[in-house]
């Protein structure tokens, strides 16, 4: 497996991307190509050992930085965005992911490797961190101000991507809304409720933002601008949960271990605080954006993954090991098998 990596995307590059490259490497036994300015990569590659290590440099003479506007991809024509995507279309890598700026890699990847025929708008997707069990929202901000069809699409994708990279048999997908009966939300809702209704997907209706971290649903579809909100949203809380339950206990042991020592029946309780503490640091590890990589970018006919642009070198280890795990899915293939299977159902359905 190749990997193409943008070597210049993302707030710390090419220090971090470079490191976290290495560490995939080693780990995942797979092929890194690093794209960007050949001398920069050498030089921090140069602080690592990669002895027995499959990793190249493709050199890029251009950057398109995190505050540019997305047509920076074409005034630079030698970008490390385009020169990677014409990677995966020539078919000499099988995939490409990049920290840099979420927009210009979005615009590279539409005019380097081009929509599945069908897609009218690709879509960002991830594994919701909060859920009781694993659960894939689409859309993150792709897609601010999309229409039915759009959500439909996303929907479709989304629940391939449960299948085939999360292994979740029959998705069950939800679109989110104010209420659970079939006429709440916005037209848009009510619409694409009608739309995802008469699919073949597996849809089980509305879902209220309470009950998202429940696990009733398998695929949350909404519109870019809901999803960015909710999963920003989602960090937020639980960092502050994390945080306030924290200093809660560390500061109540230090007033219980003070009572101690004239309340004998106090000691009881140090134990029970104690045992909490690694549950609150695994909770912050489970709602780590470095622990679950990168969003996948789907609809457009290649492996694309967008990261974090405050990305270290660990949360570009997981970028690369989501990245792997998109490529062993098939998820491209899969979503062209699923809009081919759709097709067919509605000219042969007795509304078709």
């Amino acid at each position: 497996m190749k990997i193409v990596v943008d070597a210049m995307g993302g707030d710390h590059a090419p220090g971090v991307v470079v490191e976290g490259s290495v560490m995939a490497a080693r780990e995942f036994g797979i092929e890194i190509i690093l794209v960007g300015r050949a001398d920069d990569i050498q030089r921090e590659l140069a602080r690592h050992s990669t002895e027995g290590l499959a990793i190249s440099i493709v050199p890029a003479s251009e950057v398109i930085e995190m505050h540019e506007h997305t047509l920076a991809v074409k005034e630079k024509k030698d970008n490390s965005l385009s020169v990677g995507m014409r990677l995966i279309k020539d078919g000499k890598a099988d995939a490409f992911m990049s920290a840099g700026n979420s927009g210009a890699v979005m615009a590279a990847a539409l005019f380097g490797v081009g929509r599945i025929r069908g897609i009218d708008r690709p879509a960002l997707c991830t594994q919701y961190p909060a859920s009781l069990k694993p659960a894939v929202l689409i859309d993150l901000g792709a897609n601010a101000d999309p229409k039915p069809q759009n959500l439909l699409q996303s929907a479709l994708m989304g629940s391939l991507y449960a299948e085939c990279v999360l292994g979740i048999q029959k998705p069950r997908v939800a679109i989110v809304s104010n209420g659970e009966e079939a006429d709440k939300g916005s037209m848009l809702v009510r619409d694409t409720y009608k739309l995802l209704q008469s699919s073949s997907l597996n849809f089980v209706g509305n879902v209220e933002g309470k009950d998202i971290p429940k696990g009733v649903t398998d695929v949350i579809v909404t519109d870019g601008f809901t999803g960015n909100v909710i999963v920003k949203l989602t960090e937020g809380i639980v960092s502050f949960l994390v945080k306030f339950l924290k200093q809660s206990l560390t500061g109540g042991l230090l007033n219980k271990i003070g009572l101690a020592l004239l309340i004998p029946g106090a000691i009881l309780m140090l134990p029970g605080i104690v045992l909490l503490l690694p549950s609150i640091g695994r909770l912050r590890k489970r709602m780590d954006y470095r622990e679950y990589g990168a969003a996948p970018l789907l609809g457009v006919d290649g492996v694309v993954l967008i990261a974090h642009g405050r990305s270290d070198a660990r949360a570009i280890r997981g970028a690369i090991r989501s990245t792997r795990q998109a490529v062993e899915g098939n998820i491209v293939n899969a979503i062209k098998a699923g809009l081919a299977a759709a097709a067919a159902a509605s000219t042969t359905s007795p509304a078709g």
